[in-house]
């Protein structure tokens, strides 16, 4: 991945934290749940097209801030939590060049496949 582009992820890997620190959890609680959407990888245990669609929905940006924009409007801390673990979870990813799989296996990213 392009410098550039890891720096964009960085800074809003950077929002994130921010963002995490208006609310009112201890920080232990970022730290603990920052690789909990990791967990959508057991979609793959199911084949390719349930991995990526799993996978995806737990790491796509649009969907974290929805859930994060949904908890400011109803006024759901854990809520808000939930949409700023995905977003700052995402963009940390994508700073080590893990991007959306595409359904031909975990390995191949929006990003470019992985390891090479």
């Amino acid at each position: 991945m392009k410098t550039v582009l890891k720096l964009e992820e960085a800074a809003l890997f950077v929002l994130g934290i921010f963002l995490f620190n208006r609310l009112n959890y201890e920080w232990w609680w970022f730290l603990a749940l920052l690789l909990a959407p990791d967990l959508s990888m057991i979609g793959y245990a199911f084949g390719n097209k349930a991995g990526a669609f799993l996978y995806n929905s737990f790491h796509h940006k649009g969907i974290a801030l929805l859930i994060y924009a949904a908890g400011c409007y109803l006024s759901i801390e854990p809520l808000q939590l939930a949409g700023i673990i995905l977003f700052s979870h995402s963009a940390m990813d994508r700073i080590f060049g893990y991007g959306l799989k595409y359904e031909k296996g975990f390995k191949y990213t929006h990003l470019g496949e992985i390891g090479k």
